[in-house]
């Protein structure tokens, strides 16, 4: 294959990824926009074997067919649940193989130009940086560690020296004949223990914009990575993930009224001593209240217009199909439903949108939080099913608490509020929600999503 028909194919396959993407942003056409990006990515893979010689090679087969057996199983395995760990994990192997890719490039340091010692010691450093950060975002997600968030003592100093570090060896790659312990041991170490100091500290209200920014450092480690070796389809296919990925995450920043920098330095998820009230935690947990005398069948029976808001207990009880129940009942009745989503809620960006979507709601009813805030105020009921921080007015005045700023979907403006929680603990930011503690308007129905969902439905 000749350099002129090679770059022409990797044209086509990179527009057709770009294609891709823009049919999933349309939800009759997201399928088709995923095969589509899927297929141009394995076509991308057998045209790089064969433009350099290495489809006889055994080892490579035999390498994709694990991954393919892995992939087979974990599409059947793995739950829906488990979708925010299962990206973080692969934002991390995405990582850890432009890391690869870049390391075994710098094992023939004597033999690369200037530009490409640089550029495979960046791309290390950064692969690195994205896979040891997404293991402890993965962990977290999947609470094998501690959702909150870690700060260590000089935390700060510590992330600042590590990451001047990680820069200084990669400006040492310039220096020709340094050695592999000097060249490839010793940013390795550095990069990947900043990335563990930079995830350890981010708390569970910013998960969802870490995860989309790993996303992005995958992206930008796979295209340095293809400088370093010289593959334009590497370096293309790469760029489109890291553009994405940034955009994502500046998209999310600014849902939250958040600052990237002070995300990273963990100044949004570390505890601090709050300098306006915020309700105390109450020592025994009330018995739910049902205020007006009305039960919340009775209230929802006779509401016009009611609005649900859904939350990661809803994905951890799988009651999503409950809700579309709820929803179509209330709707033969005649009352408009709608369904509010937050940019965070869950634990990836689009969390909601999925689980709702698999439970057959229209993608049409679903409203993103600038949309439907004004409608809380003329509405007359608000079904909150598992959320917490996403709808906690302490983001308002509870000045110094990791979501205070954040915007949060205005429920309490509601006439009246059904809260489907498991308990009246704080949410993932730790934050206590005044709305439990609320006497009026307010309707408790606590315990297992799925089993208030379906007592309601009787109820009905």
């Amino acid at each position: 294959m000749t350099s002129t028909v090679y770059y022409m194919i990797c044209a086509v396959l990179t527009l057709g990824v770009l294609v891709g993407i823009a049919m999933m942003s349309k939800v009759p056409t997201a399928v088709k926009g995923n095969l589509l990006s899927a297929g141009c990515t394995l076509a991308a893979v057998l045209v790089t074997l064969y433009r350099y010689d290495i489809l006889s090679d055994w080892l490579l087969w035999g390498s994709m067919a694990v991954g393919l057996v892995i992939g087979l199983v974990w599409t059947v395995k793995i739950k829906m649940i488990e979708m925010p760990q299962l990206v973080a994990f692969f934002n991390g192997l995405g990582g850890a193989a432009s890391m690869l890719v870049a390391l075994l490039s710098l094992l023939e340091a004597p033999q690369l130009d200037l530009f490409s010692r640089v550029t495979a010691s960046l791309a290390m450093v950064i692969g690195s940086i994205t896979f040891t950060g997404s293991m402890i975002a993965a962990g977290k997600l999947h609470k094998i560690l501690s959702q909150k968030s870690i700060v260590w003592p000089a935390h700060q100093a510590i992330t600042t020296i590590s990451l001047v570090a990680s820069a200084v060896c990669v400006g040492a790659a310039a220096v020709e004949g340094l050695s592999p312990l000097l060249l490839i041991v010793v940013p390795l170490a550095i990069s990947g223990f900043f990335g563990i100091a930079f995830a350890i500290r981010i708390g569970g209200a910013d998960m969802p914009i870490t995860i989309s920014l790993l996303n992005s450092l995958s992206g930008v480690a796979g295209s340095i990575a293809g400088m370093a070796i010289g593959d334009p389809l590497l370096v293309a296919i790469g760029g489109v993930v890291g553009a994405s990925g940034l955009l994502l995450t500046q998209i999310m920043c600014r849902a939250m009224n958040r600052s990237l920098g002070d995300i990273l330095l963990g100044k949004t998820s570390a505890p601090a001593k709050p300098k306006a009230a915020v309700p105390a935690p109450q020592e025994k947990e009330p018995e739910p209240v049902v205020a007006e005398e009305l039960s919340p069948a009775e209230i929802l029976r006779e509401a016009k217009k009611v609005i649900i808001v859904p939350g990661y207990g809803m994905a951890l009880a799988q009651a999503q199909h409950l809700v579309k129940q709820l929803s179509d009942k209330l709707e033969a009745n005649g009352t408009q439903v709608l369904y509010a989503i937050h940019p965070v809620a869950g634990r990836m960006p689009g969390h909601m949108n999925v689980l709702l979507c698999e439970a057959d709601v229209p993608y049409e009813k679903l409203h993103e939080m600038e949309e439907v805030n004004p409608e809380f105020d003329s509405c007359d009921a608000a079904i909150i099913i598992g959320a917490n921080d996403v709808v906690n007015p302490a983001a308002r005045d509870a000045e110094g608490t990791p979501i205070y700023g954040m915007p949060v979907l205005n429920v309490d403006h509601a006439k009246h509020i059904i809260i489907c929680n498991y308990d009246l603990k704080p949410g993932y930011a730790g934050v206590d929600n005044p709305l439990y503690s609320r006497k009026e308007g307010v309707s408790l129905l606590l315990g297992d999503a799925a089993e208030t969902l379906s007592q309601l439905l009787q109820s009905i």
